[in-house]
């Protein structure tokens, strides 16, 4: 990762949707393919498609006033990739837990038959069950928060086997529905929420492929666009 980025006297500004330039901005995502030194793009190879989703949906869903909050976690999630389902399902439970206390009655049962279908995922594959144990007693404890949501997606779920061809795109719909759910809810904190999510996801997904933790530098946002972007 290369530490003059950090230098630069203008950075783009940090704002939602995609950008076809650095001159017109730039989210999470392309912010990190620039500082991995890939091609510009939402998309980059450098992260983990499961935890870019969620970084795309949080960068997106969060305010303008508070997207600067989530900027210094940019450099984080660069080089957070590998093959396998055990980064689908990690973030989509972090994602689904944080969003079912707070979520609308109508999206808590969606975000509840995604978390449970994300159990069935942990139960089925052998992702290398111990490292993800932990998210068992997460995933009890969110469901618990909304009974009545858990009681109708385990109505609706029953007898309802997990496809691992449909695994990664499962996943990736709990995660955006999550955020939304999060970002829609009637709490005065959902930027701060958001901020907190992906944090956690980062600091797992760092713990589950055994990096050390990132020590975030601060990442302007709220700067014109300088030279070093204009080819971006």
């Amino acid at each position: 990762m290369p530490e003059s980025a950090f230098s630069l006297d203008h950075l783009p500004v940090l704002s939602a949707g995609r950008h076809r330039s650095a001159k017109r901005g730039a989210c999470f995502m392309e912010y990190a393919s620039f500082l991995a030194g890939e091609r510009w793009s939402d998309h980059p190879s450098c992260t983990h498609p499961a935890l870019a989703c969620l970084a795309r949906a949080v960068n997106d869903c969060t305010r303008d006033a508070g997207r600067s909050a989530i900027a210094p976690l940019i450099p984080s999630v660069i080089g957070l990739n590998e093959a396998g389902e055990r980064i689908d399902v990690l973030v989509a439970v972090r994602a689904g837990c944080a969003a079912l206390p707070v979520a609308s009655e109508s999206r808590q049962r969606t975000i509840a038959v995604g978390i449970l279908h994300a159990r069935l995922l942990l139960d089925r594959f052998a992702f290398g069950a111990p490292s993800l144990e932990y998210l068992r007693p997460v995933i009890d404890a969110a469901l618990a928060t909304a009974p009545a949501a858990t009681s109708w997606a385990r109505t609706f779920s029953a007898g309802v086997t997990p496809r691992p061809a449909n695994a990664q795109h499962a996943m990736q719909v709990l995660t955006t529905v999550s955020v939304l759910g999060i970002a829609e809810a009637c709490v005065n904190d959902s930027d701060a929420r958001l901020a907190s999510l992906l944090t956690v996801a980062i600091a797992d997904c760092e713990r589950l492929l055994e990096r050390e933790p990132s020590i975030v530098g601060e990442v302007p946002a709220s700067r014109k666009s300088d030279r070093a972007f204009a080819n971006a």
